[in-house]
């Protein structure tokens, strides 16, 4: 027998989104006070953008970025080294029932944004968008 959902379409239910934020916020408060007992991680100021959770809660895709964007390689490297100790923090500040596996990836909307502001900086993009508006 199915499971009557008051949640209908593909994106993510209102309790992924919760649990998504309220792991972001954690990760951001650890990473930001150096709670974990590792120099490379800690010398390394990191930005959590995003927090994803699977369905189920089991799995939370954290998207994260190396402040100035560089170090990429050697923050997720760094991050995945202490997984453990990082999802053990959130255990400790949050009252799920599990705590779902961390797996740590580039936050690419950074470089979307820069990208972005480099097209509109364009003359002619700016051209056609000042032509645009005065339509």
């Amino acid at each position: 027998m199915a499971k009557n959902r008051s949640h209908t379409g593909d994106g993510p239910s209102q309790r992924q989104l919760r649990v998504g934020e309220l792991i972001r916020r954690r990760l951001s408060d650890v990473l930001m006070h150096g709670d974990v007992h590792d120099p490379d991680l800690n010398r390394l100021s990191i930005t959590v953008g995003e927090v994803r959770t699977s369905p189920d809660l089991r799995i939370a895709t954290v998207y994260v970025m190396p402040l100035g964007g560089e170090h990429r390689e050697e923050a997720i490297a760094a991050l995945a080294r202490n997984k453990g100790e990082l999802k053990h923090q959130i255990a400790k500040a949050t009252k799920l029932k599990f705590t779902p596996d961390l797996r740590f990836v580039i936050d690419e909307t950074f470089d979307q944004m820069d990208e972005t502001r480099r097209l509109f900086s364009d003359e002619t993009v700016r051209r056609d968008v000042e032509h645009d508006e005065d339509d």
